[in-house]
């Protein structure tokens, strides 16, 4: 656009520009076939060209170009705050679960879950599994949700947290009781260094 508005009479000459702009002649024509199809510009001889489309002596793309580079600039600074907080959390859990001494009271109780409103009127199940367990939840039916849950680190174990409220119209099937893994692979006695257990536990709940 800075070359148009300061071409006499608005006609560029495509040679000039491509050697300005430093790229190909033929790329020159290609934007310029674009801005003749658009009626933006008229062919005046095979390499000069005549801007036809409207006054460019208030056009304001400096402006614009600044409003957009401040833009830029507050989510750069907004992207390394945020990458910084990240960082910081990262650490924090790293410190927390590194501890020993957190290690002995990484647990909830009872009450702690039950305190949370949005569990109310609610069967609460809690799972206590190793890494990398994998937890499947199929499509559920009308009257019940099933989850599988597979470890080949070691047991899995599943609590049902009762509410106080009466729900003696929901039902979990037995395989959700205070700990319900089963082991595919008994551990062998007789050896010093025992394989890890892989275990698997199939949820059911209906209402």
């Amino acid at each position: 656009m800075d070359l148009v508005r300061s071409a006499p009479g608005g006609i560029l000459d495509l040679n000039k520009v491509a050697t300005k702009l430093g790229v190909r002649k033929r790329r020159v024509y290609d934007i310029t076939n674009v801005l003749d199809g658009i009626d933006l510009v008229e062919k005046k001889s095979k390499n000069h060209i005549r801007w036809i489309g409207s006054d460019l002596s208030n056009f304001g793309a400096v402006p614009q170009q600044k409003k957009l580079q401040e833009e830029l600039s507050d989510l750069s600074a907004v992207e390394d705050a945020l990458d910084e907080l990240i960082k910081d959390c990262a650490q924090q859990l790293f410190e927390l679960t590194d501890d020993k001494e957190n290690e002995r009271l990484a647990y909830v109780t009872y009450q702690d879950i039950h305190s949370i409103q949005a569990f109310h009127e609610q069967i609460v199940i809690a799972v206590k599994a190793p890494a990398e367990t994998r937890l499947d939840v199929p499509a559920p039916r009308e009257d019940s949700i099933t989850v599988h849950i597979r470890s080949t680190k070691g047991p899995i174990d599943v609590y049902l947290c009762e509410v106080e409220h009466d729900h003696s119209g929901n039902k979990v099937s037995e395989g959700a009781g205070t700990s319900s893994s089963k082991n595919k692979h008994p551990e062998h006695p007789d050896k010093e260094e025992k394989p890890p257990q892989q275990s698997e536990a199939l949820l059911e709940v209906s209402n």
